[in-house]
């Protein structure tokens, strides 16, 4: 099983020093290299996850107060200085945009300018102490060589003995170690010391520390162990103890914010009369082990959900949305803390949370705000049993939505998937393995129907996020040594954690076009678009117009009637239409461009611009039990930011071959009055209907959540005027509300249009 590191928590690993009771030397959060020598009693250390000992987010402390450096005019240059600073002989690399994580504090530096020759840093250029006007999203980074300077002399030797720390933490089967399924969920606790792998004394062991553990490495809770067995099984194994007195609360995120106790090295007497500490974790739905967890879970009742996480871009990660009166809205990320969001994390399946994220890092909802201010103690099973303020529209905005990072179980299902050929590893030809009978082997993936939704479970399988395309064709990318096809007829709902579990044709493998060429690629993406219709829009503008058959040539040209149409006596008679206006938001963390580039957009004479989408809308008419009675349908003839929030800039903008697109925190309004804006409902006849709208139906760009494209209304026609009400989009009511919603549609008539 993969070690879990505690300095993926890196972002509170300040706070957890402070607390930890055996932490009384430093408040590193860092194991790195520090060095308390310098100007100005500068000291210099490493931290942020994930990164290795001689990499890392570059802290300075300064007067007692540690801060980062901007990467602004940041250089290879000042990277060799600060690796010398830190006891390391040079750096081989650089990083900016925090990808270590965010720091916290000040921004000592900003514009740093060294030639490289400098003893220290404070001889290189800068905008002064403490003068900056970056964010911590900015945070520097070096990539220091793994060689010490002669004579270095690391200051936290001498403290390393009174403050250890448990870094890493795993659970190892008593039996059969390296043969269990993954994720392994119970066996003997291990932590990870300077000297290696260690068991636990499980004396004072309690289920609060199991608890703790359990979170730690992804799963929601624990159970009972058989301590029978496994004392029996202890005595005929010899084991290694460094740990003992653990005594956690249970709510705590990692173990290291539990009382600990070390044995020392000259503790000759580890453990008298006890045994390894064991634990055995309950997985969540999406991880039970076998089908038989799978069905005793689904086997229990259960209420509706009323917590979910959107725009992230791994399993488990996303904005906070919970559900009241029937309607989804945001947290408030005020007061926004570890205890709130390990309690999320749980309530959905998942362990403890790795980080409490704040200022919208996630993306910004729409709509509501339910929750300001939550205080959880991490005992509850639910966000909604924590205290909080409701609050109004006046009291936050979304730029304040609070989001998680939860800990996973440890599946090992990026082992069997990879990627060749391409410029980067974020993209490349899919090789997946298989196994048995025989030895497992490498091969790739029929290219026949491979799409947006099978490259997005790819890119989740491989943790790169999301997919920006799924490519059916890769002859550009070389596939080296590897050319037998192994998968063919994947076809995923896009939701699944791994490639085998999307339907395919097993072992017959059926492709239409052979050879490597055709086989299956990714190009992979860490952030994606969101679309959203804001429905009430919709049901605002909705009308009937009967539109004369001289005004209509263009629409028919770009076939936005009805088939009827066509037999029409042209150009006299009129067709009715159901035209409204639609005005489509950009919620994600990346802009949503066509998939086609501009050399192949169509020039349509008629209107007067390009389309670079074939269909970017579909329009229908549905009768209550879903038989499709009229349709209509929209190309992005000009996809264009007309609006933005008041901090977002327009980039997009169609006049003069310009580019297409909207912008994240833009909209693009499609208004009634608009050719192709609209359902041809000639032929529908008097009665109660559904209106449907569903944006990017083909799936041709990524967005990082589908579930939302959908909008439904109720709608009531009578021959002459036609009622529109109760618009939502799909997944914005309760399932309780689409039930009723199915049900009875078209009863409640609200609004005459």
């Amino acid at each position: 099983m993969r070690p879990v590191s505690v300095w993926q928590w890196s972002p509170w690993g300040l706070l957890l020093c402070l607390l930890c009771s055996s932490c009384l030397g430093s408040p590193s959060p860092s194991t790195g290299p520090e060095k308390k020598a310098g100007s100005q009693g500068l000291r210099f250390r490493l931290a942020g996850f994930p990164r290795k000992p001689y990499e890392g987010r570059v802290e300075i402390q300064r007067a007692g107060e540690w801060g980062t450096i901007c990467d602004d005019d940041f250089t290879l240059q000042a990277a060799h200085v600060l690796c010398r600073e830190l006891g390391f002989t040079e750096a081989t690399g650089w990083t900016h945009s925090a990808k270590y994580g965010p720091g916290t504090g000040r921004i000592w530096l900003d514009n740093l300018s060294c030639s490289g020759t400098e003893q220290r840093v404070t001889e290189c250029a800068s905008r002064g102490w403490g003068n900056s006007d970056c964010t911590h999203d900015e945070d520097a980074g070096v990539i220091c060589k793994d060689q010490r300077l002669p004579g270095f002399s690391d200051s936290n030797v001498i403290e390393v003995e009174h403050h250890l720390q448990v870094e890493e933490v795993r659970i190892r089967p008593a039996v059969g170690w390296g043969r269990r399924p993954l994720p392994v969920t119970e066996g003997l606790v291990e932590v990870r010391l300077p000297d290696g792998w260690s068991q636990v004394c499980d004396k004072g062991w309690s289920a609060h520390n199991s608890h703790v553990v359990c979170g730690m490495l992804g799963f929601p809770s624990e159970k009972r162990v058989n301590a029978a067995f496994y004392r029996l099984l202890a005595q005929r194994q010899q084991h290694s103890f460094g740990l003992h007195g653990v005594a956690c609360v249970g709510t705590e995120a990692h173990l290291s914010l539990c009382s600990l106790e070390f044995y020392r090295a000259n503790d000759t007497a580890r453990c008298p009369g006890g045994a390894p500490a064991v634990v055995s974790c309950v997985p969540g739905p999406l991880y039970a082990a076998s089908s038989g967890q799978k069905k005793q879970q689904q086997s229990k009742p259960q209420g509706e959900a009323r917590v979910r996480l959107k725009g992230g871009a791994h399993p488990g990660e996303g904005r906070v949305e919970v559900l009241k009166a029937s309607t989804w809205g945001t947290v408030c990320d005020r007061k926004w803390d570890l205890h709130a969001a390990s309690v999320v994390c749980r309530e959905l399946g998942f362990g403890s949370a790795r980080e409490a994220l704040s200022g919208a890092r996630m993306g910004q909802g729409m709509g509501a705000i339910h929750l300001s201010e939550v205080r959880c103690s991490g005992q509850e099973l639910s966000l909604w049993k924590c205290p909080h303020k409701n609050i109004t529209a006046e009291d936050c905005s979304h730029s304040q939505d609070a989001g998680v990072r939860c800990n996973l179980p440890y599946t090992g299902a990026e082992t069997r998937i990879r990627l060749s050929g391409g410029r980067s590893q974020h993209e490349g030809r899919v090789e997946v393995q298989i196994g048995g009978p025989g030895p497992l082997r490498w091969g790739l993936i029929c290219g026949d129907d491979w799409g947006t939704l099978e490259a997005m479970v790819a890119c989740r399988q491989l943790g790169l996020g999301y997919a920006n395309h799924g490519l059916q064709e890769t002859w550009y990318w070389d596939s080296g040594n590897i050319t037998e096809v192994v998968m063919s007829g994947v076809r995923c709902t896009g939701t699944e954690l791994s490639l085998d579990q999307c339907a395919h044709h097993g072992t017959h493998i059926t492709c239409k076009r052979t050879g490597t060429r055709f086989t299956a690629g990714v190009i992979c993406s860490e952030t994606a678009s969101d679309l959203l219709l804001h429905s009430a829009l919709v049901q605002e503008t909705a009308y009937i117009e009967d539109r004369p058959l001289h005004m209509l040539y263009c629409a028919a040209e770009e076939n936005c009637l009805a088939s009827s149409a066509r037999s029409a006596n042209w150009p006299y008679g009129h067709r009715r239409l159901l035209r409204f206006s639609s005005q489509i938001h950009n919620l994600g963390r990346a802009d949503f461009r066509p998939k086609a580039g501009r050399h192949s957009w169509v020039w349509h004479e008629c209107h007067g611009h390009y389309h670079s989408m074939d269909i970017f809308t579909h329009y229908d008419i549905l009768t209550p039990n879903g038989t499709k009675v009229a349709e209509g349908h929209k190309a992005s003839f000009c996809l264009e930011d007309t609006e933005c929030q008041e901090d977002v800039s327009k980039r997009y903008e169609c006049a003069n071959f310009g580019e297409q697109g909207i912008t994240v925190g833009c909209w693009d309004l499609y208004r009634h009055d608009i050719d192709c804006q609209w359902i041809d409902i000639t032929d529908v006849k008097p009665g109660n209907y559904i209106l449907q709208v569903v944006i990017n139906p083909n799936f041709e760009v990524a967005e990082s959540d589908f579930t939302n494209n959908a909008m439904k209304c109720n709608c009531k026609y009578d021959g002459h005027r036609i009622w529109v009400h109760n618009c939502h989009i799909g997944d914005a009511f309760s399932e309780e509300a689409n039930r009723r919603f199915e049900r009875y549609p078209g009863q409640t008539s609200n609004q005459i249009i």
